[in-house]
């Protein structure tokens, strides 16, 4: 029995070391088992897929970053999923929270409220708007953004063209439209 318990705590710390170590099978293996739970939880709560996955991503990489600063390190077996939902369930609620959330409505409200004129004049500007700043990217990003939403190629084709795993190409992708939104920020403001 003692023997069984001392496995398992070094089942979690072996984990926790092949993570802070960069194993790739370890790295995976904790990606794969817990995505899931947190895309249920997005979806549940007025999210999609898209969505969750970028919230997953994010979760994972703190996760990642938390163990390999030594900030994190899991206590039981469960600890480590435990830990790794709360932060995807912390970052969605802040999410939610956020101002630009709520100012985001329907695009049947918007409809109603704009002459058909505006909306054509307003898409227009916010169209020019993004091709602008898209120009101020780095090719990589250019290229990749224009892959996903532009050819509506899969993450998997973008990973294979540059050589990636299918999660660095998600992790470049969401990087290169932040970058994108911070660029369009810094030019409103």
């Amino acid at each position: 029995m003692q023997q069984k318990a001392f496995d398992k705590a070094t089942d979690f710390t072996a984990q926790a070391n092949a993570i802070k170590a960069n194993d790739e099978g370890a790295l995976k293996s904790l990606y794969e088992s817990n995505y899931h739970t947190v895309e249920k939880y997005v979806l549940k709560n007025n999210g999609c897929v898209d969505q969750a996955k970028d919230i997953y991503q994010e979760a994972f990489i703190a996760v990642w970053r938390n163990i390999q600063l030594g900030k994190f390190y899991p206590e039981s077996e469960n600890a480590l999923a435990a830990y790794l939902c709360q932060i995807a369930r912390n970052k969605w609620m802040d999410h939610l929270r956020s101002v630009h959330y709520k100012k985001n409505r329907p695009i049947n409200d918007l409809e109603h409220k704009l002459p058909e004129e505006d909306r054509d004049e307003e898409d227009n500007g916010f169209i020019d708007d993004v091709k602008k700043h898209f120009e101020k990217l780095s090719e990589n990003c250019k290229e990749v953004l224009t892959r996903f939403y532009y050819k509506k190629q899969s993450m998997k084709e973008i990973a294979k063209r540059f050589g990636w795993t299918d999660a660095t190409a998600r992790n470049n992708k969401y990087r290169c439209l932040q970058r994108l939104r911070e660029i369009m920020k810094i030019q409103t403001q």
